[in-house]
């Protein structure tokens, strides 16, 4: 539907953002999706051959660089209108997250109440709603007072705009661990005898609450060395970061390619199943930090050692393999000459989360001192160059005969190493 609306264009009347009703959020969303139709409508005719103008379809080269300038400049009005849509994200979460919050608190109402027919209304109930309605104003507080930077999801979005798998669950224990001592502070405000009192407060004691305080600890900790470790790799070139458009809730399951990874996988799961057995404890107990068993607490912490280790073993630097010359069926055989094409093999060309027409399009081979950009080539679905292990580019007559140096630079600015070639007249 969206590639037939992009052959009709937009409606008579809407602006570039595809609405008809002004500048407003669902303007950029729907412009980022017709800029993304136009583009694959563009990118498959190009793959059929169709579109060229008679001045280039006699040459194969001025073809294939005229196709691939049309489609980098197509590209970059989805990059543009993508981060427009991620910026008009950002600034609509503080209001999902009031609606979220709010329907949270509802919710622990219904439960408290369904809980207390028969049993009654009791002190710790009071302190539960009491802690949830503070926990949940400050949330939304701070969702506005960062509303330009992602509300309450600003602390847990990394520097590569997506989220941050130790930082969401580091929050999820901060939050759940001031949630439960706010419940005791409200028990001990309406407790009437010092015996009573003295009971909430022995609750506060490390000997009851100590696995709970080791897994925060941990987590904690996990989250600022992640941050550094990843932070060092990209300085080092040994990890390579594009930034995202806008973070998603994939991201906590997924790398920045989009595919699942079993640390960050097994890391949410083990966290959110030993935060619903503490949060089983702390409604049972209600006068006490919840006492997460050992077991349950080293089953996190392993868990947390592996997504670390994950992070140590992640990402590389891209390497060249090898640069052939580029030979199609009939040619013959021969040195590589200016105005010849080759072939660089290696691996890690593309950077996670780079498969992006706009990213691809910022790659550069620079042989000797000439920089030449990695022209796009269009197939039925994709791209056939570049690829992640395979770039095809022109030696242009600018590069002197003699040996060269050959290297790529990825669109994440990562170098890769230098390969000699030979290249004569």
């Amino acid at each position: 539907m969206a590639v037939q609306e992009a052959r009709q264009g937009p409606e008579p009347g809407a602006h570039d953002g595809g609405c008809t009703c002004g500048d407003c959020p669902h303007g950029a969303r729907e412009g980022h999706r017709r800029a993304v139709a136009a583009f694959l409508v563009k990118r498959d005719e190009f793959a059929a051959g169709q579109g060229l103008p008679a001045a280039v379809a006699h040459s194969a080269s001025a073809s294939r660089q005229w196709v691939s300038e049309e489609l980098t400049q197509s590209a970059e009005r989805v990059a543009e209108r993508g981060r427009a849509e991620g910026e008009s994200w950002l600034s609509r979460v503080w209001q999902r997250t009031a609606c979220t919050v709010g329907a949270a608190v509802v919710a622990l109402l219904l439960v408290q109440s369904l809980t207390a027919i028969g049993a009654g209304w009791t002190a710790a109930r009071t302190a539960g709603l009491l802690a949830a309605l503070l926990v949940g104003g400050a949330l939304t507080a701070a969702s506005w007072l960062h509303r330009a930077r992602g509300g309450a999801l600003a602390p847990v979005i990394g520097e590569d705009n997506r989220l941050s798998t130790s930082r969401v669950v580091a929050a999820a224990w901060v939050l759940f661990v001031a949630y439960a001592v706010l419940v005791l502070v409200g028990r001990l405000a309406a407790a009437s005898g010092p015996a009573e009192r003295d009971a909430l407060i022995s609750g506060l004691d490390l000997a009851r609450g100590a696995g709970a305080v080791t897994v925060l600890a941990v987590v904690c900790a996990i989250a600022v060395l992640v941050r550094r470790v990843v932070g060092l790799r990209v300085l080092g070139q040994r990890l390579q970061k594009v930034r995202a458009h806008r973070p998603r809730a994939a991201d906590l399951l997924t790398d920045d390619a989009g595919r699942g990874t079993f640390a960050d996988i097994q890391y949410v799961v083990i966290s959110a199943v030993a935060l619903a057995f503490a949060a089983v404890r702390l409604a049972r107990r209600p006068d006490q930090l919840p006492d997460l068993p050992w077991g349950l607490a080293v089953v996190v912490l392993v868990s947390a050692a592996t997504y670390l280790a994950g992070k140590y073993a992640e990402g590389g630097r891209p390497v060249i393999l090898s640069v052939v010359r580029s030979r199609e069926a009939g040619d013959l055989d021969g040195p590589i000459r200016t105005g010849d094409d080759i072939e660089i093999r290696g691996a890690g060309f593309v950077p996670p989360g780079a498969q992006s027409a706009d990213r691809l399009s910022r790659m550069v081979v620079r042989i000797g001192a000439v920089h030449v950009h990695v022209p796009l080539v269009p197939v039925a679905g994709g791209f056939s160059n570049p690829t992640d292990a395979v770039l095809t580019v022109p030696v242009p007559a600018e590069v002197e005969p003699g040996r060269a140096e050959v290297q790529v630079i990825t669109a994440a600015g990562v170098e890769t190493n230098r390969y000699a070639i030979d290249v004569t007249d």
